[in-house]
């Protein structure tokens, strides 16, 4: 994965339905304000926040976002660097979504507990910083 250095309110003025448009918008000022950092525009349509570098003992290693978003037309799909069952106690309480291995799907914000949803991405955030470990290595580049 790598940084595009695309137009991100570009590409959100891009993306339909109206109603995930405007869940876009208000994910990326709430990740702003979790994070303290200005968003950027990852290949595959993510917006991200941070940047890390990524190695397993597998030998595979890459480039991520610390965490992100893509809004696709069924959801909003947020990248959790820290996986989902770092968060299952929140995620009980959230209110309408699924998960995947690290992906959190959420088809209406609206319909989520915003403070919840705000612990889990602050948590998930503050929860990746330079890793050395048997599962392999994460280091914080920005």
């Amino acid at each position: 994965m790598h940084r595009t250095g695309g137009d991100v309110a570009a590409t959100i003025a891009q993306v339909t339905p109206a109603a995930r448009r405007r869940d876009a918008e208000r994910l990326a000022a709430l990740l702003a304000d979790v994070t303290g950092r200005e968003p950027e525009l990852w290949s595959g349509g993510i917006i991200g926040f941070g940047a890390c570098h990524y190695r397993y003992p597998t030998g595979a290693e890459g480039d991520s976002p610390i965490v992100g978003f893509a809004p696709r037309k069924r959801a909003c799909t947020l990248y959790l660097l820290d996986g989902i069952d770092a968060h299952a106690a929140d995620l009980a309480v959230l209110g309408p979504h699924s998960t995947g291995v690290g992906c959190l799907y959420v088809s209406d914000l609206g319909a989520v507990d915003e403070a919840v949803l705000r612990r889990i991405l602050t948590t998930s955030f503050d929860s990746v910083g330079s890793v050395d470990d048997a599962d392999g290595i994460l280091t914080v580049i920005d």
